[in-house]
């Protein structure tokens, strides 16, 4: 499987084979400062008042459910991810929790999404762009399901400030896959993840691919020395 260009359906085995562990390992290889990304991006979407939010790459729906927490529970939050297996966490997750009525799962491709033109008012994507094997072609497909000034969020790994990149980068290709590898059992899956970081864009240049899918007023804000950044745009 090229990091360079995603494979669709190795990135589908993969995210099966961990789902059952993904919440544990991202807590745990962070440092728990996941927790902190989602505050600020629920945080930014929450200010933007929409009346119904599409969140992409759902995963086991922890976008999802903390957007459901700060949201009135009027706003319809539909959680939508390729791979059923992470979608069947999201769904016990919910079952558990005996809340988030107005928070629904549904299986699909986010280079092709199920959904009609204008539906929806804001699309949320964290962690996940980087593992659409188009990325322009899946911006397009957020841009075409928002309406008109409609918002995008993309929270995703970034590249560090230049000083912290050499222990960044000895943490994602040493370190991360080692403890990873213990929590799921999967340390492949992980040097893989590891390698989707190291190459993605920088903020200024996926600002750039956000621009050259439609979005105008686009802005990023980097987040914990600049490994994480926020990017936000409007159609």
């Amino acid at each position: 499987m090229s990091a360079n260009v995603p494979d669709p359906v190795a990135v589908n085995s993969m995210f099966s084979r961990i789902a059952r562990r993904y919440d544990i390992a991202n807590h745990l290889l962070s440092g728990c400062m996941d927790f902190g990304w989602r505050r600020k991006l629920v945080a930014a979407v929450k200010r933007s008042a929409p009346r119904d939010i599409l969140d992409l790459a759902t995963g086991s729906g922890d976008v999802a459910f903390a957007l459901g927490n700060k949201l009135p529970s009027t706003v319809p939050i539909t959680g939508m991810d390729f791979c059923q297996p992470m979608l069947d966490e999201a769904e016990i997750k919910k079952r558990q929790s005996r809340r988030f009525d107005n928070v629904t799962f549904r299986q699909g491709d986010g280079l092709a999404l199920p959904l009609p033109d204008a539906c929806m008012d804001a699309v949320t994507i964290s962690f996940g762009l980087r593992n659409m094997s188009d990325r322009h072609k899946a911006l397009t497909e957020m841009h075409r399901v928002l309406r008109p000034r409609g918002r995008l969020f993309v929270l995703e790994f970034s590249q560090p400030s230049r000083w912290f990149r050499p222990l960044y980068f000895f943490y994602l290709r040493h370190v991360l896959p080692l403890i990873a590898g213990g929590i799921t059992g999967d340390r492949a899956a992980y040097v893989y993840l590891n390698e989707t970081i190291e190459q993605f864009p920088g903020r200024e240049a996926l600002a750039t691919e956000i621009r050259a899918a439609g979005f105008t007023s686009v802005t990023a804000r980097g987040l914990t020395l600049g490994s994480v950044a926020l990017h936000e745009a409007q159609k």
